[in-house]
């Protein structure tokens, strides 16, 4: 942006910060992300395990992450639906229904891809 104070490395490090601020956030405040993170640790092991190639591994792995980063997304989603206001509107739902979409279709994507490895 053109009004930050800061460039080169000392972007960098305030960019890092706020990246672990986000994480920190959403590991208290987000039982969904929780469950997929935990999720995503478990599962990793199994990924050099299963992949007989480092392109198997990277999608088995890839595929999990996935999943992690649409869900910080649908909760960043879905606090600033929150934060503009409580009340039931069609569109704040329908922005949060999306947000869900997107981490369902995640999750398939993972499954389909861990399937056609482990089957395949």
């Amino acid at each position: 942006m053109a009004n930050q104070p800061h460039t080169g490395w000392r972007r960098v490090v305030n960019a890092t910060h706020y990246s672990w601020a986000g994480l920190k956030a959403a590991w208290r405040n987000e039982e969904a992300f929780r469950q997929e993170s935990l999720l995503v640790f478990f599962l990793s092991p199994f990924a050099f395990w299963l992949g007989h190639t480092p392109t198997e591994r990277a999608l088995l792995i890839g595929s999990l992450l996935l999943i992690v980063i649409v869900e910080l997304l649908n909760s960043g989603i879905e606090a600033v639906v929150d934060r503009i206001g409580l009340e039931r509107h069609e569109l704040s739902g329908r922005a949060k229904d999306i947000g869900s979409a997107a981490v369902f279709v995640s999750l398939l994507n993972a499954a389909v891809v861990w399937g056609l490895v482990v089957l395949g």
